[in-house]
């Protein structure tokens, strides 16, 4: 029996899994780093912490949530469902806890994959699954002095929930997903709030409301218009199309309509096309910034000094507490584990000038490595849950084929990578990703991050395995 081992504990991991031992695949353990399941829901508890897609598409196709309170769900409720999951499908006995992986190495005369751990020690698997994500490392900017602040000062990902911030002078730094969401409850707590905005968002107005509980058996049938409304919100990411300019519309009305400063209002204005960067989902962020003890700041921070921060017109913004909203690593992959290929090929170097791969989950060079959420499988509407399913129904039938074979390996040629990538590239050059700087791209240009378009294509494409695709031994 083939021997799995899936890195991760989040909705890729468990999708995996889940499918995997549903078609006969027992032999599957699960490596976590922290004590406790739950991938970036675990991590991101700050105030107001929610997902940005509606609910009724938020969950697995294998178990639809009927319990979800509000039609964009919270943190809380959405750990709690991950970890509902994992228990009732027989995952959370599977997962070994506080097991950061550090390494992976391919050991050619054995076929396998020899993992090592931060505390130390090794474990040997046929197949490695990594399923860390695209946003698991949290990034603090590069801005000098940034060590000489004298307040207290932290990651939004890594939230202090010990720090009293009744009565300080709080410093965000960054106004981006996750900012607008704990913002509005910063405002409230602190006695001042300074916001630093490097670029100006897109911002739709968020049809959230309470799902009443006679409602909740009906939130299945919800899920297909919520998706048809994912997939047509796509589409509105191709440059010049109908939609584009509709959801524009609707952004800018929403902007004119909450923020009735000028000088505000233009500097809350994006000179970027529309989902150049990720276009945001709120009701409360242009209240927020309405209040008289909420400043915007536009200039750029040029250093953190030991009372503030300092912005490029030689104005010192004192704090007493500064959050730093500055989002992920999103180019790191799977940099933070020092995997080692065929012929000691490094999976860092391969991916040196940007990450790429097969479908976004198999790498020329990397037999028996699958990727979940991996390159070019993010998205910019619609419901990531809908893409992780997809593909680990493709890494199962690849596991299916390989079993019933008695191969011992399987490998993507890299013809069929190369082919692959230059068709979803010449798709993404026909995106607005490509029209200004944002996380989806590495600094050599390449759009690393996002799947171009809707979300079924990508289905359709993973729905059958094509064994010529791979070199199976």
């Amino acid at each position: 029996m083939t021997s799995i081992g899936i890195i991760g504990s989040g909705f890729g991991a468990i999708a995996t899994a889940v499918e995997l031992r549903d078609h006969g695949h027992d032999d599957v353990r699960l490596w976590e780093r922290s004590s406790e399941l739950g991938g970036v829901w675990r991590d991101n508890t700050y105030p107001g912490a929610g997902c940005d897609v509606p609910s009724p598409l938020y969950s697995f196709s294998f178990n639809v949530n009927k319990d979800w309170s509000r039609r964009y769900a919270l943190q809380v409720e959405i750990l709690d469902y991950l970890r509902r999951t994992a228990d009732d499908f027989g995952i959370t006995p599977l997962v070994r806890f506080d097991h950061e992986i550090v390494s992976a190495h391919w050991i050619e005369d054995d076929r396998q994959w020899e993992v090592g751990f931060a505390a130390g020690g090794t474990d040997r698997v046929d197949v490695l699954i990594s399923a860390v994500g695209q946003l698991s490392r949290p990034k603090l900017p590069p801005i000098p002095g940034i060590d000489d602040f004298a307040g207290e000062q932290f990651h939004s990902a890594e939230w202090r929930h010990d720090l009293d911030l009744t009565g300080k002078r709080v410093a965000a730094v960054g106004v981006g997903a996750s900012a607008i969401q704990y913002a509005p409850h910063l405002a409230e707590r602190a006695e001042h709030l300074t916001l630093f905005q490097r670029s100006a968002n897109h911002i739709f107005p968020k049809p959230d409301s309470a799902i009443p509980r006679w409602w909740r058996q009906a939130i299945p049938y919800e899920r297909g218009l919520w998706w048809t409304f994912g997939e047509q919100f796509s589409r509105g990411l191709d440059l010049g199309t109908r939609t584009g300019r509709a959801i524009a519309k609707v952004c800018d009305w929403h902007l004119k309509k909450s923020v009735d400063d000028p000088e505000t209002r233009a500097a809350l204005t994006p000179d970027y096309p529309l989902g150049c960067k990720r276009i945001l989902f709120s009701n409360n962020f242009y209240p927020t910034v309405n209040r008289s003890d909420v400043d915007l700041v536009a200039d750029a921070i040029t250093r953190v000094t030991p009372e503030g921060l300092e912005t490029a017109d030689g104005t010192v913004h004192e704090a007493d507490v500064i959050v730093y909203g500055t989002g992920f690593d999103a180019q790191d992959f799977l940099d933070s584990i020092d995997i080692t290929g065929v012929g000691g090929r490094k999976l860092a170097a391969q991916w040196a000038d940007g990450a790429h791969a097969y479908l976004g989950m198999y790498v020329p060079g990397f037999p028996n490595l699958f990727v979940s959420y991996g390159p070019n499988t993010n998205l910019g509407g619609g419901s990531i849950i809908y893409m992780l399913e997809a593909q680990a129904r493709h890494m199962r039938q690849v596991l299916d084929r390989l079993d019933a074979g008695r191969w011992e390996t399987v490998e993507v040629t890299e013809e069929a990578e190369r082919e692959f990538d230059e068709r979803v590239q010449k798709r993404l050059g026909l995106s607005v990703w490509g029209q200004c700087d944002n996380w989806y791209r590495h600094p050599s240009g390449r759009i690393t991050s996002n799947w171009p378009g809707s979300t079924k294509p990508f289905e359709r494409a993973t729905r059958h395995l094509d064994p010529e695709a791979f070199a199976w031994a």
